[in-house]
């Protein structure tokens, strides 16, 4: 039997997206991932593990109502954000009619998850927030259901201005609705926009306990949006979207104790991140180091192959972005150690400048 006639038609040469742990490459020191450098153990005794577990949780929506200072009744619990990104899709787009935009370079996952339900994507290269072109929303409003907005953006580190977001949420607030990904957002918490929510009732903020709290391998994320949104999903959610142990895992990583450690991480990884930053712009062969709001850094270098293998070679993993659109030969490199930043650096500086052309 070709099981392949049996794949839906719109996704038979479709291309996945490569995770960083997909990428079959030995390594001493991974930068690759955007992961916490700082290694997470905690022995927690997990009873009636022959039940299933709440759907949602009310201890962990409770301490993330309290961390996030959002009312419980605004949270939904899932299976990281990927999950909520596909939810949104699931529940509010109709194939072949529908439309999501995103703004380019940034994460892949919008883009794929829309091809895999079969919705038009309509995705915009943001070159420059000055520039910031209005009329595009206004081309396609009839159809655009969801506009996905990476904030902090991801690879780039850069972060739009919340005086565009919000004239993105006036513009379109009877049609559309604005989810903001929040993934890194405690790398720069003062710019989160999840203050916005009572305001604007089409904006939704996505966020994770995977990247700042070091809990990436635990996959546990929240949706916050109004009421009314939060019903819906509720809906079409997987029944049981977490498992026991991430609910016990995550319920201790929100108490004070971790959330204070988590906030010294924080501290130390962009200490790190401004140390690493200074350094790189010293390096003769990388061409632009961008500002980052994130735990990574992008850099341009004269030739991304060259320096991505020479590095593998020592153990040391990076990420090309070079097949992101407006990123050729781009690297991101996530924050590690301060160790691991000064072997990097060593290593940059041992490669010779004329053998990267």
């Amino acid at each position: 039997m070709n099981f392949k006639k049996l794949v839906k038609f719109n996704i038979k040469n479709f291309v996945p997206y490569k995770s960083a742990r997909n990428i079959c490459v030995d390594g001493s020191i991974w930068l690759n991932a955007n992961e916490s450098p700082i290694n997470n153990e905690l022995l927690v005794l997990n009873k009636n593990l022959n039940r299933y577990p709440n759907p949602q949780p009310k201890n962990i929506i409770l301490k993330y109502s309290k961390y996030s200072k959002v009312n419980v009744n605004n949270i939904l619990i899932s299976r990281g954000i990927d999950e909520s990104i596909e939810l949104f899709i699931k529940v509010f787009c109709k194939p072949n009619i529908d439309k999501i935009m995103y703004f380019s370079p940034t994460y892949d996952m919008y883009r794929i998850t829309a091809k895999i339900f079969g919705i038009d994507t309509i995705n915009v290269f943001l070159k420059d927030y000055n520039n910031f072109d209005y009329n595009i929303i206004k081309k396609n409003i009839k159809f655009l259901k969801l506009i996905y907005i990476c904030r902090p953006n991801n690879p780039t580190g850069d972060i739009m201005p919340e005086e565009i977001l919000i004239n993105i949420l006036n513009f379109c607030k009877k049609t559309s609705l604005v989810i903001v990904d929040e993934a890194y957002i405690e790398f720069c918490y003062y710019k989160s926009v999840v203050k916005l929510i009572k305001k604007y009732s089409n904006l939704v903020v996505l966020r994770t306990m995977s990247k700042a709290f070091g809990l990436a391998s635990v996959r546990c994320g929240f949706s916050i949006a109004n009421l009314e949104i939060i019903n819906i999903l509720k809906k079409f959610i997987a029944p049981y979207p977490i498992s026991t142990p991430t609910c016990n895992i995550v319920d201790k990583f929100l108490s004070n104790k971790f959330i204070n450690f988590m906030k010294k991480t924080v501290l130390e990884i962009n200490e790190n991140k401004n140390w690493l930053f200074n350094k790189l712009k010293k390096i003769n062969f990388i061409k632009k180091v961008f500002e980052s709001f994130s735990n990574y850094i992008l850099i341009k270098c004269v030739s991304s192959d060259f320096v991505i293998k020479k590095l593998e070679s020592k153990g040391i993993i990076l990420r090309d972005q070079s097949k992101n659109f407006g990123l050729k030969n781009c690297i991101r490199i996530s924050i590690g150690t301060k160790l691991e930043c000064k072997k990097l650096i060593y290593e940059l500086k041992n490669i010779s400048y004329k053998n990267v052309f």
